[in-house]
């Protein structure tokens, strides 16, 4: 959606030479397994820097926190993490679990890496303790475990079956819930992380409307700690924050989709949002520069996690620049030099290898043209998915070109018939319910996934806004959404 108006982590990593992984060895005694094992590896490394990871396999009694420690030997200085609560005193460094991947069962396996500047030698650390147990040794007495509570069901993990979407037992899922605006556009103007409330109340109330979906748009630049973003706003800071929230969505059993909103590049042709290189409104396409590193750093955050659901890019709109509509889906796929595009386009493909690049296998949704309103190529050009973990994501409102049933009919039930469907936004800007009432049905009746946008307290006249209030109080639009999920979910 286009907004009313409001007023290095990966970009380094992509920029340095990858090298061979180092890996630390698992020695054991006597033929006896190590209570834990470690592997360390370096990725990439540069003149200053480094990005490097861990594996952790617990080999003892399930775990359900966890917390790794070992000695940088070489004068490394830790500066940032994903996957882990990173942190270091002196030569020690501690990777404890997030709350999302604590849990480590018999024979287990979890990965985290982290951003570090060196100097001098980039020697690789000897010895690692797990919960104080020492790992890749022979195996000594295990620290009683923890007790583990019972959990609350959470979300599944999605795949892609022919055209559903499927948990780990087969069953069909749908996603069906609303859009929390906010993680792409307030830290680009300087104003926080996120528009209004995130915290466990908030994300009750959606819950509360039987949601069972979550999609958090992102800023890339914010994402990455590019130099123009506030700090406090920016890198560890914003993914740690975006960690947080999609922790809390998780914990009231719904799916997060993290997705990628606003992007760098200079565009002022046709339909442009804003003249600013920097990424503070939506572009036609993503740029080359930054978004397959930004995706590489959000798939290595969350590849241990299939609950979390990627959508490549919010609204491409490559249609407006090119002068057919054969370039312009060639564009969405292929990137490169597009016309009427001024800077080097990231292509749908491009993105889905960057994921894909760093073992994430999780769903991965792409939504085609003219502001993802159009799928009518969607099926000829979508890109190649080693994983075949792929969906058509869709955005309609009531202003939107596609937005009958008999365009419906003819553009999107193909695409229906073959890969699952995911609207990713609905909604209309009369501050009623009719259009989405129609909306809604047709997506019904076909067994598919809609979004509605969204989860803020705007004016719904000048963008669609489902509430009023935080506690879950819904405007006049957002209370078709609230009902209609309510009797479907009961």
């Amino acid at each position: 959606m286009r907004h009313p108006p409001r007023s290095v982590l990966a970009a380094v990593a992509g920029a340095a030479a990858l090298i061979g992984s180092v890996t630390v060895p698992v020695v054991t005694a006597s033929g006896a397994a190590p209570a834990c094992s470690v592997e360390y590896s370096v990725t990439s490394q540069w003149d200053s820097g480094f990005q490097g990871a861990v594996k952790i396999t617990n080999n003892t009694a399930a775990m359900s926190s966890w917390s790794l420690a070992f000695d940088f030997a070489g004068g490394q200085k830790l500066t940032q993490g994903w996957n882990a609560k990173w942190s270091q005193s002196g030569t020690t460094v501690t990777a404890a679990s997030e709350s999302y991947n604590g849990s480590l069962a018999t024979g287990a396996s979890v990965s985290a890496g982290f951003i570090a500047s060196w100097s001098g030698s980039n020697a690789v650390p000897t010895s690692f303790k797990l919960n104080g147990t020492s790992c890749n040794t022979a195996a000594e007495p295990s620290p009683t475990p923890e007790p583990t509570d019972p959990a609350e069901d959470g979300p599944p993990v999605l795949r892609a079956s022919g055209n559903k979407l499927v948990d780990a037992d087969g069953a069909t899922r749908r996603l069906l819930g609303v859009n929390r605006s906010g993680g792409e556009f307030m830290c680009v103007q300087g104003r926080g992380i996120f528009d209004g409330p995130v915290d466990d109340a908030s994300v009750k109330a959606i819950a509360d409307w039987k949601a069972n979906t979550v999609r958090i748009p992102l800023n890339e630049e914010c994402w990455l700690g590019l130099s123009n973003i506030d700090p406090a706003y920016a890198g560890a800071n914003y993914i740690n924050a975006v960690k947080d929230l999609v922790a809390k969505v998780k914990a009231h059993g719904m799916t997060p989709v993290v997705e990628l909103h606003w992007t760098h590049g200079q565009y002022t042709g046709n339909s442009a949002g804003c003249s600013d290189v920097h990424a503070s409104c939506q572009k036609p396409m993503p740029d080359m520069q930054y978004t397959p590193s930004f995706w590489a750093s959000v798939a290595n955050t969350f590849k241990n996690d299939g609950t979390v659901v990627f959508d490549l890019f919010n609204e491409p709109y490559p249609d407006r620049a090119t002068s057919t509509t054969t370039q312009a889906w060639q564009c969405w796929r292929d990137g490169g030099s597009c016309p009427g595009i001024g800077y080097e386009v990231a292509g749908m493909q491009d993105l889905v290898d960057s994921v894909r690049g760093t073992g994430a296998t999780n769903l991965i949704l792409a939504g085609g043209i003219a502001y993802s309103n159009d799928l009518s190529q969607w099926l000829t050009y979508r890109p190649a998915d080693p994983a075949g973990n792929l969906a058509a994501a869709w955005h309609v409102y009531n202003f939107n070109t596609c937005a009958n049933e008999s365009c419906w009919n003819s553009t999107l039930a193909p695409v229906a018939a073959q890969v699952p469907l995911v609207a990713g936004e609905i909604g209309e800007n009369t501050c009623a319910h009719g259009f989405i009432d129609q909306v809604m049905k047709w997506f019904d009746d076909r067994g598919l996934s809609y979004l509605g946008w969204t989860w803020n307290t705007w004016d719904c006249s000048s963008g669609p806004s489902l509430i009023s209030s935080y506690d879950g109080t819904p405007t006049a639009f957002g209370t078709g959404l609230r009902d209609h999920l309510r009797a479907l979910n009961g």
